[in-house]
Formats: C-alpha cells, sequence, structure tokens
C-alpha cells in the first residue's frame, strides 16, 4: 500500500554533499591564490633589489651603471647570477612577474615587475630606480 521511496531523499542528501563540497573547495582556492600572490609579491620585490644592488655595485666600481644587464651576469665575479629581463620574456613570465627596465643607461636604470594577471597572480606593481629606491603600487585590474 505504502512506497517506500527512497530515492529522491537520496539525490537531495547528494546535492548537499556536493553543494557543501563546493562551498569549502572554494574557499581552500581563495586561500591557495592568496598565498602564492603573497609569495609572488615578496620574490618580485627580492629580485627588483637583487637587481638593483647588482647594478649599483657596477656603478659603484665602474663609476658608471651598465647599459645592459649582460655586463653584470658576464663580468668576473658576476653581479648577477642571470639576466631577469632576458628570462622573463623568454619563459612567459618569473614567477608570476614580469620584469623589464625602461630606462637602462649608463646614468642611471628605472625597472619594473608587473604582475602576469592583476588581481591572480599579483597585486602590486614594484619599481625600483637609481639609487635602489624601490616603489610599490596597486596594479589596475583594467591591465
Amino acid at each position: 500500500m505504502y512506497k517506500n521511496d527512497n530515492r529522491g531523499k537520496s539525490f537531495i542528501a547528494i546535492m548537499v554533499i556536493i553543494a557543501i563540497t563546493a562551498f569549502v573547495l572554494r574557499i581552500v582556492i581563495d586561500k591557495v591564490i592568496k598565498i602564492s600572490i603573497v609569495q609572488n609579491e615578496a620574490n618580485a620585490s627580492a629580485t627588483l633589489k637583487l637587481i638593483s644592488a647588482a647594478l649599483e655595485n657596477y656603478a659603484k666600481d665602474n663609476h658608471v651603471y651598465p647599459a645592459n644587464l649582460d655586463l653584470l651576469t658576464q663580468s668576473r665575479p658576476a653581479y648577477l647570477d642571470k639576466d631577469y629581463i632576458k628570462q622573463s620574456p623568454l619563459l612567459g613570465y618569473i614567477k608570476g612577474y614580469n620584469y623589464n627596465c625602461s630606462r637602462l643607461d649608463t646614468s642611471g636604470y628605472s625597472c619594473l615587475a608587473i604582475p602576469v594577471s592583476c588581481g591572480l597572480t599579483g597585486k602590486k606593481v614594484y619599481s625600483v630606480v637609481t639609487g635602489g629606491l624601490l616603489i610599490s603600487d596597486e596594479c589596475n585590474k583594467k591591465e
């Protein structure tokens, strides 16, 4: 007379489990992205400080800044272990950031670290200029 219909209840239970799992995954993925951004930003800042220190040391020893980063990697002893500017376009990026020096001549320099994807690989744009002044600014999500 009465039919025991557990199929409807099982479907609802499965849907509830899927919804809870999706919610937990969303929270975990958000935390992983935030941790990755913090690590990428710390690496970008440290890399620019390294490039700046190498440029400043070269200028101190040679009384002029190098015209390109090749001089820093090819001198003995080397001021830099690798050319971060050339490596960045070849790999697409270095730990979430692209690096470039918009000005690099014998009188000074200006170098940037720009996130590959603003908000996903980094939230800050870093720049370093002659004298080793490091500046950070929020990136523009429209880029």
